[in-house]
């Protein structure tokens, strides 16, 4: 097993990023505990330039403020594998910011690959076999194993090869500034606190419920709420979703009612069942006047020439996408399509479609199609 060394000192974090901040491409990549703690943290850092890897404990190196001019640097190209959640936790748990970002496995959609995971693509190219055993461990517990170590550097020792093969393949389809552009979009992506709006919004099956039911279910998930922070474990392993939805649609007032609850077992019946029942009883007191509904947006009316307007965007967009062997989600959204079908004889359609690649891929054809 390769040795990698583990940066645990201010002193090494310095030395580490004076050596990245000399390089033209970086490998990235983190792991974080949001299945095993109430507020989820970034709990190692791995990084790989040609020859070298390291690992960084940002639990024992708590200032990171080092690497933050390296990932800001323009010159200096990061390569993340699926970078959306590395991006807002970077900046949410140190402040940094990524500039020049490139994601592989928006390069490898951009090519039409079916499978877009790493341990999938890196099979294929590189016949490697990565063990993905630790993919949900705690890797906010020390010491970490060697094994897990090993596991962790194994996803950025190949990543700055994989992406010479990618922008190779993308240059050569011409679409190698498709993914610089998405890529450019992706660095500003940022953790959005939602203190202040209602839990059950975040809830799946929620805009279903009728208002008493919301009441009760947003009683229901304050209570799950503070024993998960009082616990220090992810809400759903307090009570699981299925459960507070059932509590929510049955209302039950009696402990004796709790027993036909799925996902409430005996143990768990006799430590919280009391206070689920007050919760419960909370939600059923609501007075009518101060129910909750579920926000929806207002939808713009519909009329049948929008409708059909739609019906061939889709049908023009699964067209253009097979020739192109792209996902025809890739090529162009449902959102998109929608705010299309507003425009007048498509008229201004340049102006809706934000991306460049895409204005210059499709959008005089979009136009004509809509007029």
């Amino acid at each position: 097993m390769t040795t990698v060394p583990m940066i645990t000192t201010q002193a090494g974090l310095e030395e580490l990023a004076d050596r990245l901040g000399r390089e033209p491409i970086i490998a990235c990549d983190l792991e974080a505990d949001s299945l095993h703690h109430y507020r989820e943290k970034v709990c190692l850092l791995q990084f790989s330039i040609p020859d070298y890897s390291a690992l960084v404990d940002p639990l024992a190196v708590t200032d990171l403020s080092p690497l933050a001019p390296v990932m800001a640097d323009p010159r200096i190209r990061k390569i993340f594998h699926g970078a959306d959640y590395d991006i807002r936790s970077l900046h949410r748990d140190f402040g940094i910011h990524v500039e020049n970002l490139f994601d592989t496995m928006i390069a490898c959609q951009f090519l039409g690959e079916k499978e877009v995971g790493l341990a999938a693509a890196l099979k294929k190219r590189f016949g490697v076999e990565l063990d993905k055993q630790f993919q949900k461990a705690d890797w906010s517990r020390r010491p970490l194993s060697p094994e897990m170590l090993a596991y962790a550097v194994e996803d950025t020792t190949l990543l700055i090869s994989f992406y010479g093969q990618l922008s190779e393949e993308l240059q050569a389809k011409g679409r190698l500034a498709w993914v610089e552009e998405e890529c450019a979009v992706l660095q500003g992506v940022r953790v959005v606190s939602r203190e202040d709006a209602p839990l059950f919004i975040r809830f799946k099956g929620a805009a279903k419920m009728e208002p008493r039911a919301l009441a009760v279910l947003e009683e229901l998930l304050r209570f799950r709420d503070e024993q998960a922070s009082r616990l220090d474990r992810p809400p759903f392993k307090v009570i699981g979703n299925e459960a507070l939805m059932e509590l929510a649609e049955k209302r039950p007032r009696l402990t004796a009612d709790l027993a036909g609850i799925s996902g409430l077992s005996e143990k768990l019946v006799e430590r919280m069942g009391a206070s689920l029942l007050k919760a419960v009883e909370r939600g059923c007191a609501l007075p009518a006047t101060e129910l909750p509904r579920f926000p929806f947006v207002p939808r713009s009316s519909r009329d049948p020439h929008r409708d059909d307007l739609l019906k061939s965007l889709k049908k023009w967009r699964e067209v253009k996408a097979k020739n192109l062997l792209l996902e025809p989600g890739i090529l162009a959204n449902n959102a998109l399509l929608e705010a299309l079908t507003e425009l007048p004889g498509g008229v201004g359609a340049h102006g809706i479609i934000s991306r460049r690649w895409q204005r210059e891929l499709y959008g005089d054809e979009v136009g004509r199609l809509l007029s």
